[in-house]
């Protein structure tokens, strides 16, 4: 491995959320609740959308992608956490440690990809409704979900590779609950300046490149939204974007939060963290649910079809 052979660490030794065995117990059967409630929503989303022939739209094409990363960020930190919140001893081996820096920013960086692909499509259909089939055909939505991922997975390697390159001495405790790469630059006794610079640039590119598209398109959506003379249509373009709009705000707020911000092991740095890794998975489903009569419609469907099928 690539790690300095200077380093003799072997493992990192995580502090957790919490050292009281009853708070531990406590956070254990949130998480968990936390947990079994992203599975079940987001499954139950991308099931919906995969039997609903009425959801076979572009909108609905990346909701069920964003369901499926959402599947998979949460199951990169919270069985871990969960495992922890059990165990007197919290440890993580550095292959585990690197691993989970990879799949946090592949997870993380496809999802912020996508929520600015999902703002594009609202602009499309808002803007240009007659032009929007030809503008968000079958064939360009894939190629943006694939190019996402492409995106998201060679920024992760560069991370990676600023994480390997670190040289670690006697410190091998990280004050967090997961490895993250701001929570190993502290333990770090090499010059670690040029690393948070690429760091920072990485996320600033990251974020600005994913974020000035949302912007953007949600200030055309707001223009033509206010031009429309009809209430019923503001109402109804307005309901198209405000569970995007939600969903941006949550992942964007804690995600910058945590990697832009000085990390002081703080509970700020944690619960940014909590917010974006284990929180936002959780709620993303129930804010395009609740808020969406298409989907409301389509779980009726295939509920009542599962019964008839049963009965």
């Amino acid at each position: 491995m690539a790690w300095r052979n200077h380093s003799a660490i072997t493992e990192f030794l995580l502090t957790g959320l919490s050292d009281d065995p009853l708070i531990e117990a406590l956070l254990f059967v949130l998480f968990l609740g936390i947990y079994l409630l992203t599975m079940t929503g987001n499954l139950m989303l991308l099931l919906v959308i995969r039997a609903d022939s009425h959801l076979h739209t572009p909108m609905y094409f990346f909701l069920s992608n964003l369901s499926f990363l959402d599947l998979c960020f949460s199951s990169v930190t919270v069985p871990k956490l969960l495992k922890d919140l059990l165990s007197e001893k919290k440890s993580i081996s550095i292959e585990g440690c690197l691993a989970q820096v990879f799949f946090v920013f592949i997870t993380a960086g496809t999802e912020a990809f996508l929520l600015s692909m999902m703002a594009y499509d609202r602009y499309a259909a808002v803007c240009h409704p007659l032009l929007y089939g030809q503008m968000m055909s079958n064939e360009f939505c894939l190629k943006l979900v694939l190019l996402s991922w492409l995106l998201a997975s060679l920024s992760s390697v560069v991370i990676v590779l600023l994480a390997v390159n670190l040289d670690f001495c006697e410190a091998y405790t990280i004050h967090h609950y997961i490895c993250e790469l701001p929570s190993l630059f502290p333990l770090a006794c090499s010059d670690i300046s040029i690393n948070v610079d690429i760091l920072i640039c990485s996320i600033l590119l990251h974020g600005l490149g994913t974020f000035l598209p949302i912007f953007f398109s949600y200030a055309r959506i707001v223009s033509t939204i206010l031009n429309m003379k009809s209430t019923t249509g503001r109402s109804k373009a307005f309901n198209t974007c405000s569970s995007h709009l939600i969903a941006v705000v949550l992942f964007f707020g804690s995600g910058l939060v945590r990697y832009l911000m000085p990390t002081s092991g703080s509970s700020l740095d944690l619960l940014s963290s909590l917010q974006y890794s284990a929180v936002t998975p959780m709620l993303n489903p129930l804010i395009y649910s609740l808020k969406n009569k298409e989907v409301k419609a389509a779980v009726q469907r295939t509920v009542g079809k599962c019964l008839r099928y049963w009965a």
